[in-house]
């Protein structure tokens, strides 16, 4: 590609718009312009690495027994209202209607197009197992659209569906994803870990995210350094420190006047956080509707929200106004349960074992000596609603977990029969009995891979692309001379022979100055430049760069063919070598 007729312009600017260093270089360097919040237009040099991502995804698919389909963008409603995901899912889903009045969706995922296929595809046991991926358009309405290519509305994603007659089977085919994940992402040159997850909107029984390392994600991660614990921190447990026992004192009301926060009433009543016991106020939408939460707390931790949606089987949940709790008897910056009407009561599984902590009174600048579980009141649910946190013990080996930022670039879930049951996906056995089908679903973000790439991969001078996945292997840079020997000959001879020999070139041949040249073959991080220029005509030679090293090689023109292989061989066995068997952790 001759980048004088390159539709793709570099900007010597950073836009106002770009919030991390590869959303910057991506919109630099032209790959990249956002026509809306979270809706980009993609030019030909982002186009050519989203598909060299692409053959890696089915390389890595086809692998593992998969098959490829393409499901449609747009889908009907009904199929949706069969899970019930209609009502459940909130504003993110794009919804419309046909000229007919028929609600349509704009699909997010496709669990519901895969088991509407499935129940009309599968009849028999001996049609299983199966695996069938696409790639194909999604759009989620995100609220809040951020960092270029990390998060948006519109997007491609790689989404394959394992169909099993068991357990057992799914287990494999997940496991089998797990390797292929990693395989994927090393091929591609994108360090990732991969972290237990919250099963969130998808449902099932076991998920797992690959993470991109870096502090513009928007997960927080717990890791464990010791034993490679590894959760999000929706989910993440630790182990909790009960307090000694002692005998259960009686309640005891104290005045507690203007100590509306944990640390104010510990300060004064010169008692540890600890020995509090917090409140927190949630709305949550049941199936039934909406219904105020309580949860308690000890005072020393933080309520997990992910954790107490899932206590009570929320759809969603917000906080409480001030009206919603007074209604229910309680008084905001005093409450507790005693007292209360009208609330689900979700106690932490720690609040028991703690005695005699001091909690609200529901009474203004009041609050209770010795309140107890079990004694003072009871709790719907006693279960972990704790959010872990940097410097809490690791729950498999007591070591000191370390939070880390994060951005998922993958996920990967065990649905089991949750759809298949409510969809009618439904095969025969051995045995002529009905069974559902075993589900899995599994999914990787096209645009996001490539932003994640963008920013692993860049330094202060533009974007260093892994050979893997490089828009071109070659940038060609031709620096015009006056004289008895000019190099545009030389030039545009290798650009045709490096063509010929299988190898992609992206070829300067612009009438711009060497200091434009060489901005602009950082800017696009090609991964070796070679520069034909006068210089290099009178002592016979090219110079050649890699872009993630410093120094510069001269090699004689009758050898830069044989040359430019080399290198690119050794960059990509440099990628190869990460592409090993991974111990999966469940």
């Amino acid at each position: 590609m001759r980048m004088s007729s390159l539709f793709s312009q570099t900007l010597r600017e950073s836009p106002s718009e770009a919030q991390s260093a590869g959303y910057a270089f991506l919109l630099r360097a032209g790959f990249i312009r956002q026509v809306a919040a979270g809706i980009f237009t993609l030019l030909p040099p982002a186009r050519r690495t989203i598909q060299k991502i692409e053959a890696i995804l089915r390389s890595e698919m086809n692998t593992i027994g998969g098959q490829e389909v393409s499901m449609p963008v747009v889908l009907p409603a009904d199929l949706w209202k069969e899970t019930g995901r209609w009502y459940s899912i909130g504003a993110e889903m794009g919804r419309f209607r046909d000229r007919n009045e028929r609600d349509l969706a704009l699909a997010m995922t496709h669990e519901e197009a895969v088991g509407d296929l499935v129940r009309r595809e599968i009849r028999s046991y001996k049609q299983l197992p199966q695996l069938i991926y696409h790639l194909q358009t999604k759009f989620r309405d995100d609220p809040r659209p951020r960092a270029g290519l990390i998060r948006v509305r519109e997007f491609t994603m790689k989404d394959s569906y394992s169909l099993d007659r068991g357990w057992e089977g799914l287990d494999q085919q997940y496991r089998a994803h797990y390797q292929a994940y990693f395989n994927i992402f090393n091929r591609c040159g994108l360090p990732v870990i991969a972290v237990k997850s919250d099963t969130g909107m998808m449902g099932g029984k076991l998920a797992h995210e690959f993470m991109f390392l870096n502090p513009i994600g928007e997960d927080t991660l717990l890791l464990c350094t010791e034993c490679g614990y590894s959760a999000n921190r929706q989910i993440a447990g630790f182990r909790k420190q009960p307090c000694p026992p002692e005998p259960l004192l009686d309640l005891e009301p104290v005045a507690t006047p203007g100590a509306k926060t944990i640390e104010t009433l510990a300060n004064l009543l010169d008692i540890p956080t600890s020995k509090t016991a917090k409140a927190v106020f949630m709305t949550a939408t049941l199936a039934e509707g909406e219904r105020l939460v309580t949860a308690i707390l000890r005072g020393d931790m933080e309520v997990n929200e992910t954790k107490l949606a899932n206590a009570v089987h929320a759809r969603e949940m917000r906080p409480a106004e001030e009206s919603e709790i007074l209604a229910a008897g309680g008084v905001p910056g005093y409450a507790s349960p005693i007292g209360m009407h009208g609330a689900l009561v979700v106690v932490d599984d720690l609040i028991p074992l703690t005695p005699n902590l001091v909690a609200g009174a529901n009474l203004m600048d009041t609050h209770f000596r010795n309140v107890n579980y079990g004694r003072d009141y009871q709790a719907d649910f006693v279960t972990d609603i704790c959010a872990a946190r940097a410097g809490d013990l690791c729950p498999e080996c007591g070591a000191l977990l370390r939070a880390e930022r994060g951005v998922e670039v993958g996920n990967i879930f065990k649905l089991g029969t949750w759809y298949s049951e409510a969809m009618g996906c439904s095969y025969q056995d051995e045995n002529d009995a009905q069974q559902p089908v075993v589900m899995g679903s599994y999914g990787i973000g096209v645009g996001r891979l490539l932003g994640c790439i963008a920013e692993a991969h860049n330094d202060g001078s533009g974007l260093i692309w892994p050979v893997t996945v490089a828009p071109w292997q070659v940038h060609l840079v031709l620096l015009r001379a006056k004289g008895s020997i000019t190099p545009e000959e030389t030039a545009e001879s290798l650009y045709t022979d490096l063509t010929q020999v299988g190898i992609e070139v992206l070829y300067d041949d612009r009438e711009e100055s060497p200091g434009v040249k060489f901005n602009d073959a950082d800017l696009i991080g090609v991964p070796l430049r070679i520069t034909i220029s006068g210089r290099g005509m009178d002592n016979g030679t090219a110079e050649f760069k890699r872009r993630d090293c410093v120094e510069r090689e001269l090699v004689p023109l009758d050898h830069a063919i044989t040359r430019c292989i080399e290198i690119i061989t050794e960059l990509e066995h440099e990628i190869l070598q990460r592409v090993t068997p991974v111990e999966f952790h469940e």
